[in-house]
């Protein structure tokens, strides 16, 4: 497979680079600058990009021998020849990341849980380190909160019960005053005023009561 070597990466030719989610200085070396294209692995890092569906953070890629010894890589380390990749974990499922770079034919792996990141290469099939822990789900599950229609929603009723009776209360004593400073003929009417008005009260409280209640039976639903 086709290698590549520049020293810089910003001396790479626009035609020479075809892969479209990293750039030239990701793949480059931290230390120098310098880089080498292995056509084979940034296909297969590609490959796992696109399987994933997201970014992928690459932490260390091709090195120069001067910055591989200063970062005390191995002597041989495929970082090296551009065959390696360290790619971080942030935002990957480390189960989910190995089994896919399986797939697209990554074969060596290093685990290094304490620093985040998975080190992945073309092989030989060999693996290294404490694997990462399960991670939890990153978002709790969210329970739905208890929903009603709103034509049937007890709140709504209650409420609404709250308020037409409030308003009747008002308007029988705004009428019982009316009555009593106008016409005696219609003062035999006062006393059913009153009762009526009663009977709104009792509504009003009623509705308060429902509305309070279905408030705090749908917080306890959301609680289980």
């Amino acid at each position: 497979m086709t290698t590549t070597p520049f020293n810089h990466w910003r001396d790479v030719p626009t035609a020479r680079w075809r892969w479209k989610n990293f750039s030239p200085a990701e793949i480059a070396c931290r230390g120098s600058g310098s880089l080498r294209i292995h056509d084979e692995a940034l296909d297969k890092l590609q490959a796992l990009r696109d399987r994933l569906g997201k970014p992928l953070i690459v932490r260390s890629a091709y090195r120069s021998p001067a910055h591989n010894r200063a970062v005390g890589g191995a002597a041989r380390s495929k970082h090296l020849d551009g065959t390696a990749f360290d790619i971080a974990m942030t935002n990957h499922d480390p189960v989910a990341f190995e089994a896919a770079a399986r797939a697209v034919g990554f074969k060596g792996f290093g685990f290094y849980p304490r620093s985040g990141f998975m080190h992945i290469d073309l092989g030989p099939a060999r693996q290294w380190g404490e694997r990462f822990p399960v991670r939890e789900a990153a978002f709790a599950m969210e329970t739905p909160p208890a929903r009603e229609v709103l034509a049937e929603s007890r709140t709504l009723k209650g409420s609404g019960a709250a308020g037409v009776a409030t308003v009747g209360a008002a308007g029988i004593e705004v009428a019982q005053n009316v009555l009593t400073e106008t016409q005696s003929a219609v003062l035999p009417l006062v006393p059913y005023l009153d009762t009526l008005r009663g009977v709104f009260i009792a509504v009003a409280l009623a509705g308060i009561a429902v509305a309070i209640y279905a408030r705090i039976d749908d917080w306890k639903r959301g609680q289980r």
